[in-house]
């Protein structure tokens, strides 16, 4: 599960810079939000269960609850990119006003392409809705709710008729149930054997058509899925780093130290507290 917007709060928005091979850690899917973003500069590509697809600089995007999903990097330039992500609740508005029909074709279709003229229009309104975030007013989710209806509107106006979501089904439905099996899992001992025999693969097999498929080997996807566990453990409890660890499959609070600070460059003491400044 992605980790879920704070609570008190009905929308964020923020600018990403990532590396050029910057990759989801795993696969992932938000159950409190939507999100709408757009892509400066970059090129990625989205793995899901049924379909994957590819969007690039000057693209819109919508993510909507419940997608399982994993984004990649599909070029060598650097992701640079707005994103907003906002409740249901803060939409509902919107959806209520005779505006329904629009946001969920909007939903359906999720990737959009623009004209040259346009794509400076749509990066512009992105702009000034981070602007007004970092005002940090008491007024200003009033503010960004207008501006996000009009963004909506100015992406459906504009899209460009033409189909960008793919059909290919890049993940087998063994991949898939062992997926469904770490994120259910993740607390127990898990070791490719067992895994591999869970499917009736040999371990190499298992290993080469985990990557093939996921874009990363099993242990680091397990690793990965632990860390995002942690992370929302860090957001939405007190518990002890020790007491984390022992939820999230880690032997020793030292031992989930060393793996998160090497995924983020913090320790977890340091993660929890960033996140209260």
């Amino acid at each position: 599960m992605a980790l879920p917007i704070p609570e008190g709060k009905q929308i964020i928005v923020e600018r990403n810079l990532r590396p050029s091979r910057f990759c989801m850690p795993s696969m992932e899917m938000a159950t409190d939000h939507y999100s709408v973003g757009y892509v400066v500069t970059g090129d990625r590509k989205v793995i899901m269960p049924s379909r994957s697809y590819s969007y690039h600089s000057g693209d819109a995007t919508l993510g909507i609850p419940y997608m399982y999903h994993r984004t990649i990097s599909d070029s060598d330039i650097p992701y640079d990119s707005y994103i907003i992500k906002f409740t249901p609740e803060f939409i509902k508005p919107f959806i209520n006003q005779a505006r329904k029909k629009i946001f969920y074709e909007l939903c359906e279709h999720r990737v959009f392409h623009f004209s040259d003229e346009i794509q400076i229009k749509i990066e512009r309104i992105f702009f000034e809705m981070l602007e007004e975030y970092n005002k940090k007013a008491y007024y200003t989710e009033f503010i960004l709710q207008g501006m996000l209806y009009r963004l909506l509107i100015t992406i459906w106006e504009n899209k460009l008729d033409n189909d960008i979501m793919g059909h290919k089904s890049p993940l087998s439905k063994s991949i898939v149930d062992i997926l469904i099996y770490i994120e259910n899992n993740y607390y127990k001992k898990i070791t490719l054997e067992k895994t591999a025999q869970m499917v009736h693969f040999s371990n190499s097999y298992f290993s080469r058509m985990f990557k093939l498929q996921l874009g990363i080997p099993f242990t680091e996807y397990v690793n990965n899925v632990r860390i995002t566990q942690a992370k929302k453990m860090l957001i939405q409890t007190d518990k002890s780093i020790m007491e984390i660890a022992l939820d999230t499959g880690y032997c020793h609070g030292d031992y989930l130290s060393v793996q998160f600070k090497n995924k983020t460059g913090m320790t977890p003491s340091q993660f929890r507290n960033s996140l209260k400044k």
